[in-house]
């Protein structure tokens, strides 16, 4: 009797399992996420004297895409420097962005990151701050992507030439 159950438990949990694996796999949609980073990085320029308004910019947002799937799929990473060598500069121009660019990257240990966790990371990171204030950095991009046990969120900065 015990041996039966077992195997039915056993059977039971192999269609589980391949029932999972024949489900595609979720992909969180992060564009509040996004969305937030924007509105904060606004809110720090203006506390920091700008009068402009931020304002995405696809180019900049496929540059970060790029770069955040790179940064999520290459442990090594964990800046601006992309496993094929590429820098903030070369993803924005091969997106077709005309201009200066900068880029900040925030990386969670886990599953989820919000916008608090992005922002007081690069808000306590005098680097990245002045990236986030300063006031010439009019377009912006941000790319977000998720793995079980990592995190990562990309912004780039850009002062359209």
């Amino acid at each position: 009797m015990v041996h039966r159950a077992i195997h039915a438990a056993t059977a039971a949990g192999a269609a589980t399992l391949l029932a999972a694996a024949g489900a595609p796999a979720a992909h969180a949609d992060n564009t509040r996420l996004n969305n937030g980073v924007v509105a904060n990085v606004y809110t720090v320029q203006h506390q920091a004297g700008c009068t402009g308004d931020i304002k995405k910019n696809p180019a900049l947002t496929q540059a970060a895409e790029w770069h955040a799937n790179d940064v999520l799929n290459d442990r090594a990473l964990d800046g601006d420097l992309g496993s094929d060598g590429s820098t903030p500069a070369s993803r924005a121009a091969a997106a077709g962005f005309k201009g200066t660019v900068s880029q900040t990257v925030a990386i969670n240990p886990a599953l989820a990151i919000n916008n608090l966790d992005v922002i007081n990371q690069w808000y306590h990171d005098p680097a990245d701050f002045a990236i986030m204030s300063d006031c010439a950095n009019t377009a912006i991009g941000v790319w977000s992507v998720n793995s079980l046990d990592r995190s990562v969120l990309v912004a780039v900065y850009g002062q359209p030439a």
